[in-house]
């Protein structure tokens, strides 16, 4: 693999930089790590060496994109539990479906072929994956495009989708929706997302005090 990060501005562009310092979580657990607004800031790294994103650092980018992005209109626990399951959090993780070849990358382990076509979908030309596929690898690019992705799932056929259906058919694709496959990963999926809820309602009551 070519692509390897570092430190955090080896994947975000300044705005985004910005955004996670404005973040309350954020700067309190980078600040308790040692990180300086201003420098450069580590990603974490698990025993074997690669980097991921926290779970701070994963709410506060989905927070970031939805808003930023998608008005809100996105709830950013899918998105954690999403990310923690595809990828564990992983920035440089890839996979391959072995029965379509199909190659995935990133956070929310998105698919180039898919960001292309959300790219001429959406009309939406701030990153040029066509060009560039290797952008996915950035944390709030794969976030950006997962996140579309959901919210196309959320409408799939013009009518309004339950979060089940939008889970399982990110997971199996629409067409495997009821199958028996993607369950576990909905059962899976519940579970993350209870904990993310859980960790979060805590620390904003820890926040209020």
């Amino acid at each position: 693999m070519s692509v390897s990060f570092k430190y955090w501005d080896e994947c975000a562009d300044p705005e985004d930089m910005e955004a996670m310092w404005n973040h309350p979580e954020v700067r309190t657990e980078w600040t308790g790590a040692g990180e300086t607004e201003g420098q450069r800031v580590h990603l974490s790294r698990d025993p074997d060496g690669q980097p991921y994103l926290t779970q701070t650092e994963m709410r506060a980018v989905a927070e970031i994109v939805t808003r930023r992005q998608f008005d809100k209109k996105l709830d950013p626990e899918m998105i954690c539990a999403i990310a923690e399951l595809e990828s564990n959090r992983q920035p440089l993780a890839m996979g391959c479906d072995k029965k379509t070849n199909l190659i995935t990358i990133g956070i929310m382990q998105v698919a180039p072929k898919v960001a292309e076509w959300i790219v001429r979908e959406e009309d939406y030309l701030l990153f040029p994956v066509e060009e560039d596929p290797d952008i996915l690898y950035k944390p709030f690019v794969n976030v950006y495009f997962g996140a579309a992705y959901l919210r196309w799932l959320s409408n799939f056929d013009g009518k309004i989708r339950t979060e089940e259906f939008v889970v399982r058919a990110y997971s199996g694709g629409t067409k495997k929706v009821n199958h028996k496959s993607t369950l576990p990963y909905w059962k899976r999926y519940l579970q993350v997302k209870e904990c993310y809820l859980s960790r979060f309602l805590y620390s904003s009551y820890k926040f209020s005090i």
